[in-house]
């Protein structure tokens, strides 16, 4: 990649936070706060693309990881007073060794079996959470009363749009690094990455512990922007699913590709929900998705990137 093609990234970076930055002024409340979904819906979606879009690591335990993150930070606000300036990093610590714990040993297996066992997981924290210690985590019903980050809509919609933003950024210029490179080569052929003297055990390692992390910020922040947790909600399938299709969607092992998504599938929910306000609306977004990866598998990031280079003579 050339210095120049680099600014050119930077500067289209920099339109889209910048106008971003904007919408306040532009749209209201209820767009905001749909927005400001999109945004954690945007860190969940590019946290599981880091491991699962990059190295072909399917992974269906991702809310275990954002429900350690939540759970942590809202536990030691709520319970123990910790300030949040204290509570956030702690669960983020959390988080990331948490998830090495569990999940080290299911690194060293693939496919079907791996998706298995990362469901399983996320099974057993949702039930570890209400029979625990519910005195802590609130039981089935959680915990309502967090404490929050700031008040008004305009103002969590700056923190959730520079976290999305610090995030997206940093995400996707570590994967542009020679880093980048090899975790896709693993997603490719682990073999020959292996076969090159390349130790794809702490590759994986580091992809996981990079998604844990993203994973564990967005949900202490998440947490604070509700200032509440419940168990069903946090781990519900549905939740799950529109992680997953939001990174597929918009284009898996891109970064922006899941960011896009994200954003796609939170408006389209949103518009749907006055024709269908229960979970039927899924079935639409599911079938949408469906039809649109079986014409480009590579998601809406190599559909814009095709149109685009047609409008420019094939440059990209």
């Amino acid at each position: 990649m050339t210095p120049a093609i680099k600014w050119q990234h930077m500067l289209y970076w920099a339109l889209f936070l910048g106008g971003m930055a904007l919408l306040p002024q532009l749209v209201g409340k209820g767009t905001l706060r749909t927005i400001i979904f999109a945004n954690y819906l945007a860190i969940f979606a590019m946290s599981w693309d880091v491991l699962s879009g990059r190295t072909g690591y399917i992974s269906f335990g991702h809310p275990f990881l954002i429900g350690i993150g939540a759970y942590t930070s809202a536990i030691l606000s709520y319970r123990f007073d910790v300030p949040l300036g204290y509570s956030i990093p702690i669960a983020v610590v959390v988080t990331m060794a948490a998830g090495i714990l569990f999940f080290l040993p299911a690194l060293r297996i693939k496919g079907t079996y791996f998706a298995l066992v990362t469901l399983a997981f996320m099974e057993l924290m949702y039930q570890l959470v209400q029979v625990i210690r519910p005195d802590l985590t609130g039981g089935t019903r959680g915990i309502s009363g967090v404490e929050t980050l700031i008040r008004g809509a305009e103002n969590n919609y700056y923190i959730s749009l520079g976290l999305m933003g610090v995030i997206a950024m940093s995400l996707w210029a570590m994967m542009k690094t020679r880093l980048g490179t090899a975790l896709s080569a693993i997603g490719m052929n682990e073999e020959a990455v292996e076969g090159s003297g390349l130790n794809t055990t702490k590759l994986k390692l580091f992809a996981f512990t990079v998604g844990a992390g993203v994973a564990g910020i967005g949900g202490a922040f998440y947490v604070h922007y509700l200032g509440s947790i419940a168990p069903r909600a946090l781990f519900d399938i549905n939740f799950l699913f529109t992680i997953i299709v939001a990174a597929l969607l918009g284009g898996a092992s891109t970064i922006i590709g899941p960011l896009g998504g994200a954003f796609f599938l939170t408006f389209l929910l949103e518009y749907l929900r006055p024709f269908l306000p229960g979970a039927e609306r899924y079935f639409i977004y599911g079938g949408i998705a469906l039809v649109l990866y079986m014409y480009q598998p590579k998601g809406l990031y190599e559909v814009i990137r095709q149109g685009r280079a047609r409008l420019t003579g094939g440059r990209t």
